[in-house]
């Protein structure tokens, strides 16, 4: 390890922020942008669009709304068993090396309201329902799946029908303020395989580090979930660059990956709730402090952050009243006069996004807690 080149919480925040789009804001047509930043959180509608708002110059809602649309992006349950959008290709590379985490979550989650049906089975009548482009949504396939199968609740079937099968979610499903139920279409158009191959799996590590490295093994297994990525990544070592973090932790990255300078001036970027940054490694400190993490990720949520210098320091909410948009900013930590500026200043520019028919836009800067 004296050989090894250290990095510390700063420089690999530096590195994050440069591969994730946000050291500035680039141009970039969406799905490219997208592929670069390795899929976007979409658990609900609208962080994709933010996430991309806070990354590309002149970004528009309609550019992300035609991509989902035409089928160039797609939506469905992915990384960490949580809903992403990604391009078609990239949904390729990743649903199959998430099978076998998916079948362990429904085993976890509804094994036992499950238990003694056949899941294969199950499956294939899934199939056939959602056959010739039908789409339902989750309570529909499960109320109809319970037509073969009454002894077990609608609502479980349809939960594991999402995790067995590779489905997708198409639009106006995941477009812009467009709630409701899920709805459910089959992937075969993808050509998505079942299983992942070999080189399928390295890809995968590949394409992580590409977003997100440097990072350790845990980091990726953090990110995706997947198991068993130890011996892919010592499969590529001879291929990949090697680094240290200050704790020994050895650091994989490709080998022509840029390394930002540690300090390098950030801007002000206001971020939606789980955005990946701040989910995709299983060390989190280059984005946030524990104290920090603490506020910010309580049971399964991920909150709305702030980042400031490159770190977390502000948690952000939105409101709507009377015609009136608000931006509620919850300092971490205090924040210098500059920084308070340049907080308002990009809060402001977000309304102004969110919000283009509001008759006022007013943003709300809370002393620090």
């Amino acid at each position: 390890m004296a050989n090894i080149r250290v990095l510390g919480p700063r420089a690999l925040g530096r590195a994050t922020l440069h591969r994730q789009l946000l050291l500035r804001r680039v141009e970039l047509p969406v799905v490219p942008a997208v592929e670069r930043l390795f899929g976007l959180n979409a658990q609900s509608p609208n962080p994709p669009y933010l996430a991309l708002w806070s990354r590309l110059r002149g970004f528009t809602v309609a550019e992300l709304t035609r991509a989902i649309e035409d089928r160039t992006l797609v939506r469905s349950t992915l990384m960490r068993a949580t809903q992403h959008l990604l391009s078609v290709p990239d949904f390729r590379l990743v649903r199959p090396a998430l099978a076998a985490l998916l079948r362990r979550v429904q085993r976890n989650a509804f094994g036992s309201r499950t238990a003694g049906l056949d899941l294969d089975a199950l499956a294939a009548q899934a199939r056939r329902l959602l056959a010739d482009g039908q789409v339902l949504t989750r309570p529909e396939l499960g109320r109809r799946l319970a037509r073969h199968w009454p002894q077990f609740e609608p609502n479980a079937l349809g939960w594991t029908v999402q995790y067995l099968e590779p489905l997708v979610h198409p639009a106006p499903s995941g477009t812009w303020n467009t709630y409701g139920a899920t709805p459910f279409a089959q992937a075969d158009w993808t050509g998505v395989a079942a299983e992942p191959t070999a080189e399928g799996l390295r890809e995968l590590v590949r394409r992580y580090l590409a977003a997100f490295g440097p990072a350790t093994v845990a980091d990726a297994r953090a990110w995706s979930g997947v198991a068993g990525l130890r011996e892919v990544f010592a499969g590529l070592r001879s291929e990949l660059r090697v680094y240290a973090d200050e704790s020994g932790r050895e650091l994989f990255d490709l080998p022509d990956a840029p390394l930002p300078p540690a300090e390098l001036p950030a801007p002000v970027r206001l971020l939606p709730e789980f955005d990946a940054p701040l989910l995709a490694y299983a060390d989190r400190s280059r984005m946030m402090t524990d104290p920090v993490r603490r506020q910010v990720c309580v049971g399964a949520a991920v909150a709305p952050t702030v980042l400031v210098d490159g770190t977390v320091a502000a948690m952000w909410s939105t409101s709507r009243a009377d015609g009136t948009a608000a931006l509620t900013v919850r300092p971490l930590r205090r924040l210098a006069p500059a920084e308070c500026a340049e907080v308002e200043a990009e809060a402001d520019r977000l309304l102004g996004f969110t919000d283009p028919d509001a008759t006022t836009r007013r943003v709300r800067l809370l002393p620090p807690g």
